[in-house]
């Protein structure tokens, strides 16, 4: 049952001069911080309406009701914040911190939150009841404006743990989303775009997925029973992995032990693998290991911890690499050609030119891979191929791109 809030007048909105507003928001960073003249921002019913704050600090304040349709609030920090029965239509939220928030009743149709973080955030029904002296009790409702989006824009969102209500779900757009974990009781995602989303072990008890597009959906321990998934697409949908993988009838592990100990021994010992199309998950890591030169072609890595490993020069094309943590990993004159990379974090990583000669070196290739919401904060990439790859919403502050060959139009 949706959670109810009543409220004593029926005019609720009330507006705030842009002097009261930036008083009410300084005040509220003194209130973050601890220090005197704090006041932490109630901004309940306030008509903020298109109004510009990017980048701003209000988490934990008070937004419940408050109107800010076509607000302008990208990266902007909201984390904890009650926005109880608020009306963010069209609102731009891209890169913002709603995480933990209080969002039942919020009115997100047409709202922006590519890149978002709304994990642990509550998103279930909620309604507003006004006292009406004619009326008694009447419902606030967001009414539908002529030419607006339908839907809320989540593409490469982090709901993980989050509790998503009906009004949220229908026809969203969550594709590259984080849903791990997320309760999707019951919820109405016919005809959404799940694409790449990450679902593990989250709730879909229930859920109507008919007609939704599910393509390289991760649904690894989810909760499916009682799902309807009539005419969806599931094609290349990643599920839990086998407790035990085999190469030619050789435990997985064993192979790669045998492929670092010919790295170690240059050549002497062990056997160098070429193992394509198999799921390392099993593994769970591979944290700091030597596996230069692995021919690895169509392997699954997802959500794999990678830091520090030493591949260079090793074939991963087409691989699946999405969540993986690729920190300071040595990756030169790696392929990754048509690799799966989104939201995986290569901060620090070497993908620059391997020297296989004098005069010679191989360079990482990247040719058409995914890096959508990928982090190569600080990574050295000089002379990579980067050609047709998807570098949206990708972080690449202090990021060495010299003479690196990118996507047409493409501007770091």
């Amino acid at each position: 049952m949706p959670a109810l809030a009543v409220q004593p007048q029926p005019d609720l909105i009330r507006v705030l001069a842009p002097q009261a507003l930036r008083a009410a928001v300084e005040a509220h960073g003194r209130y973050l911080r601890g220090l005197p003249g704090a006041a932490r921002a109630n901004l309940t019913y306030v008509d903020l309406a298109n109004v510009a704050l990017e980048g701003v600090d209000l988490s934990e304040a008070d937004l419940t009701g408050a109107r800010l349709n076509g607000a302008l609030l990208a990266r902007a920090n909201l984390s904890r914040a009650t926005l109880y029965g608020a009306d963010l239509r069209d609102a731009d939220l891209r890169g913002a911190n709603l995480s933990r928030g209080d969002l039942r009743g919020a009115c997100l149709r047409g709202a922006n939150l590519r890149g978002a973080d709304l994990s642990g955030c509550d998103l279930r029904e909620g309604v507003t009841a006004l006292q009406d002296s004619a009326e008694g009790f009447r419902i606030l409702r967001h009414d539908a404006r002529r030419g607006e989006l339908g839907y809320a824009l989540a593409r490469g969102a982090n709901l993980a743990g989050a509790q998503l209500g009906e009004g949220f779900t229908r026809a969203a757009d969550l594709s590259d989303a984080d849903l791990s974990g997320a309760s999707l009781q019951g919820a109405r995602l016919n005809r959404a775009a799940l694409n790449g989303a990450d679902l593990s072990k989250a709730n879909l008890y229930n859920a109507d997925l008919s007609g939704a597009s599910l393509r390289r959906a991760v649904l690894a321990g989810t909760d499916t029973a009682g799902a309807a998934f009539d005419g969806a697409d599931l094609s290349q949908v990643l599920r839990a992995p086998q407790p035990m993988i085999y190469v030619d009838d050789e435990p997985l592990h064993e192979v790669v032990d045998a492929h670092e100990a010919y790295v170690v021994s240059e050549g002497r010992q062990g056997a160098a693998a070429r193992i394509s199309m198999v799921d390392f998950r099993p593994l769970r890591r591979l944290r700091g290991r030597r596996l230069s030169g692995l021919s690895a072609p169509g392997a699954i890595f997802f959500g794999m911890d990678l830091e520090g490993a030493q591949l260079q020069g090793a074939n991963l094309a087409d691989a699946d690499l999405r969540g993986a943590s690729l920190r300071g990993a040595d990756l030169r004159g790696v392929r990754l050609a048509g690799a799966q990379l989104a939201r995986a974090d290569l901060s620090g990583a070497r993908l620059g030119p391997l020297a296989i000669g004098p005069g010679r070196m191989l360079r990482a290739d990247l040719c058409r891979a995914v890096l959508r919401g990928a982090d190569l904060t600080g990574a050295s990439a000089r002379r990579a191929r980067f050609i047709d790859a998807d570098l949206a919403r990708c972080r690449l502050e202090g990021c060495d791109l010299a003479e690196a060959e990118l996507p047409e139009g493409f501007s770091p």
